[in-house]
Formats: structure tokens, C-alpha cells, sequence
């Protein structure tokens, strides 16, 4: 776990780690809240989510979370998920879910981040990634669009909230 680390010369991927804890609760907005995080982070919510994460990792399950850094120090600007099996994922589907924090967003780290995370799954044999965004997110629905992710059907979550899919072969990607 400790040696995965991805990147394309600006963006960086690699585990979150429980020294993030800090800086994710400092970056949290309403609008990660909103689309992501599902409630406000306290630091013991973020303390058992980092360890649930570093579980994950070991035991090869199917949660895989990056922090996304930039910089020489590795400065934490948001956070990337994989998940390679859920509710609503088909064989081979790996669904990712990604937010920056509000000081970096608008200059495609998002989008990089998204790409680092498509090559990740198909080189841990994911066939399709899959990004869910709700129809009024459409900051998130343009970094799908701009990582190359295709439309497809729009479909309610185990909420009632409905969700437009967007989908990326991943046999066509490098890994």
C-alpha cells in the first residue's frame, strides 16, 4: 500500500494516509459535504474513515482512496475513490468518486486525477470505470466529460436520488 503512488508530473496519487486528517477537515466545504461526504467531517468521523481506508488497502478490498497532491511536499487537495464492487457496479465496473478542495478547484487537477485513477483500475483489472453525478453537479459532470467518460442513463440511487452515469472502456486505456 505504502509504495502506490501515481502521477502524471502535476497531480499525485497515493493512500490516504491518517496525517490527512488535518488538512481534509481544513479543505471540507458545503459543496463536498453536498456531493460527496454525505454530512460535515468531525475529526473522529475522519480518523475511522482514514483507518477504514488503510483496512481496505491491506486486506485488498474493494476501497481504494488516493489523496490527490500536487507539489514538491505533496500538498493535499482533495481525495479519490475507487470501488471495485457496489450496489449498482456490474462485473468489471469500477465506480470512482473524487472532490478537491474549494482553493483548487478550476485548474484540472480533478480531470488529471480522474485519468491517474481510470489507468489504476485497469491495471488492477477494472473493464469500465463509472462516475455517478447528480444531474445539477455540473462542475463534476465536466471533469467526466473532459477525462474522456461517455453519457449514459440517468438512475436513482438507494436514496430515491437520481444520478446520471458516465462510462469509460478501459480497455483502450494504458496502463
Amino acid at each position: 500500500m505504502d509504495d502506490v503512488r501515481l502521477s502524471d508530473g502535476t497531480v499525485t496519487l497515493s493512500p490516504l494516509r491518517l496525517d490527512d486528517v488535518e488538512a481534509h477537515l481544513a479543505g471540507e466545504d458545503e459543496l463536498l459535504v453536498r456531493w460527496l461526504n454525505g454530512g460535515p467531517g468531525t475529526r473522529e468521523g475522519v480518523e475511522a474513515y482514514l483507518h477504514h481506508c488503510r483496512e481496505q488497502w491491506e486486506a485488498s478490498g474493494p476501497l481504494r482512496a488516493f489523496g490527490i497532491r500536487v507539489g514538491a511536499d505533496d500538498v493535499l487537495v482533495g481525495t479519490i475513490d475507487l470501488r471495485f464492487a457496489g450496489e449498482d457496479l456490474g462485473p468489471g465496473q469500477v465506480n470512482i468518486a473524487y472532490g478537491l478542495y474549494p482553493s483548487w478547484r478550476g485548474r484540472g487537477l480533478a480531470t488529471r486525477a480522474v485519468l491517474l485513477a481510470s489507468r489504476y483500475a485497469a491495471g488492477e483489472g477494472g473493464a469500465e470505470v463509472v462516475i455517478q453525478v447528480e444531474p445539477v453537479n455540473s462542475a463534476s459532470a465536466a471533469v467526466a466529460q473532459r477525462a474522456g467518460f461517455t453519457p449514459g442513463r440517468r438512475a436513482p440511487g438507494k436514496d430515491g436520488t437520481r444520478f446520471d452515469r458516465y462510462t469509460r472502456d478501459l480497455r483502450a486505456v494504458s496502463r
